[in-house]
């Protein structure tokens, strides 16, 4: 269908999910018409999301074929879709194109000036910072990502997509862990670091290989030892090297200050890591014409993504924080930017998915014997299963004895229901809390259990 034509229209199997419904928001903003189905719908769970959708002007339909039959130029998929889904069964039946997410990914960075942003870690916060630093600059910049922005979800909105039909810039996340980021052909490529984590290094090189011959612009690049091999137009990072160079760092428990060619930034965010996040994101914007002063504006009032080191608020001087750290790297750095609080961090980690923990087992285990102080609590309830047909050879008790092993004080959570009663148990004034997991939604859910629980435990040593 030609540009001079409507905007084609899609039905999203499985819209409820973060990738899928970021997609569906954005085609929606731009006129396009978009209906989605979802068996979580179905089954009546997620009533916010299919309210906010709907609110968008999505056809929120049953997962029963009817999406499919509905008129649609294009049914889109992802890779977490079974082929016998009724809405695939009915689009083959009547000859409705199949469409993979990354391939309609690839369309709408295709279609725009779109600075691709990939990575083992700190994706969606770099996404969310460049998104703020181009807007603070007046670039009328849209956004896909799978980490909701918190100034877009105060808006109302659910806040993984938006879409400003003033300017030509787009921000997006290039995701590696399924190998789809060889697929988009952006203006701006940003490649954060290289860390063992859904693959190996040396395929996942591979992947950024290809990935940077695909950048039609300039490419920027951490100081990762192992993306030594690229020669990027701009690095990010604290080395003499580097094009952003954080100078003059403080690391505080409230934020963190530095300085870049001159210009002073400070973050209402902690940890060294985000500090490298604004700095990608600063070297981002920059290239899309962004002036540091107004960066250093915008990245100053930073609102942060969901789950990203948020804190849920303090009760008998015990703070709670929810945070979406899930491979070695991320688990590293929540727990350091904990500590920059003074006291004792009482951690939760939830591993997802039996292959993933297998995987990082060794990795896993090597960075909480490495990052957890000798004080520090950390519980690990049962590996998150989502559904599917896997093999149950590990548990997260296998992680526990490993890390004890290493004189950490870690203990398995049989029953996660009784982690509010036993952190509340154990916190004391100064403590820090810090829910880890990723893909449940839940565990924002234990998080603020927790904190109700340590306001109404008794006073003891708090």
């Amino acid at each position: 269908m030609s540009s001079s034509e409507r905007p084609a229209a899609y039905h999203f199997v499985g819209v409820g999910g973060s990738g899928m419904s970021a997609l569906a928001l954005y085609h929606a903003a731009c006129g396009g018409r978009v209906s989605g189905s979802d068996r979580s719908f179905d089954g009546g769970s997620n009533a916010g999301l299919r309210a906010a959708l709907a609110a968008a002007g999505i056809a929120i339909l049953p997962q029963d074929g009817t999406g499919a039959a509905s008129g649609c130029d294009e049914v889109v998929v992802s890779t977490a879709v079974e082929q016998d889904n009724p809405d695939i069964r009915v689009a083959r039946e009547r000859g409705v194109p199949l469409l993979h997410r990354s391939e309609l990914l690839a369309r709408f960075v295709k279609a725009r000036r779109t600075i691709a942003v990939t990575g083992t870690s700190g994706k969606s916060t770099v996404v969310a910072m460049t998104f703020a630093a181009l807007r603070g600059a007046g670039l009328q910049p849209s956004v896909i990502t799978g980490g909701a922005l918190v100034e877009l979800e105060e808006r109302g909105v659910p806040g993984n997509a938006w879409a400003d039909p003033r300017g030509d810039l787009l921000v997006v996340e290039a995701d590696e862990s399924d190998g789809s980021l060889v697929r988009y052909e952006p203006w701006c490529g940003v490649v954060l670091n290289l860390q063992r984590d859904h693959k190996e290094t040396a395929e996942v090189a591979a992947m950024f290989r290809t990935f940077r011959e695909r950048v039609a612009g300039p490419l920027i690049c951490g100081e990762d030892a192992n993306l030594d091999e690229f020669r990027p137009d701009a690095r990010f990072g604290f080395g003499a090297g580097a094009e952003f160079r954080a100078e003059a760092v403080e690391l505080r428990s409230d934020g963190s200050r530095f300085r870049v060619g001159g210009t002073e930034f400070a973050l209402p965010t902690p940890g060294r890591h985000d500090v490298l996040n604004a700095l990608a994101a600063t070297a981002a914007a920059a290239a899309a014409g962004a002036s540091l002063p107004r960066i250093a504006d915008a990245l100053r009032d930073f609102r942060g993504v969901a789950r990203r080191f948020r804190t849920l608020g303090a009760a008998r001087g015990v703070t709670v924080v929810d945070d979406f750290a899930h491979n070695p790297d991320k688990l590293r750095a929540a727990l350091a930017a904990g500590r920059l609080r003074g006291g004792r961090v009482l951690a939760v980690f939830q591993p997802h998915g039996f292959g993933p923990t297998r995987f990082l087992r060794d990795d896993l285990v090597a960075a909480f014997a490495g990052a957890l102080a000798p004080d520090d609590v950390l519980w690990l309830p049962e590996i998150f299963f989502a559904g599917g047909t896997v093999t149950r050879d590990i548990s997260s008790r296998d992680i526990v004895r490993e890390v004890r092993a290493a004189g950490r004080d870690v203990r398995f959570a049989p029953d996660r229901a009784d982690l509010p009663r036993l952190i509340a148990a154990e916190a004391r004034a100064g403590d820090l809390v810090l829910v880890m997991g990723a893909r449940d939604p839940s565990l924002t859910d234990l998080a603020r259990d927790v904190l109700a629980a340590v306001a109404a435990a008794p006073g003891g040593e708090a």
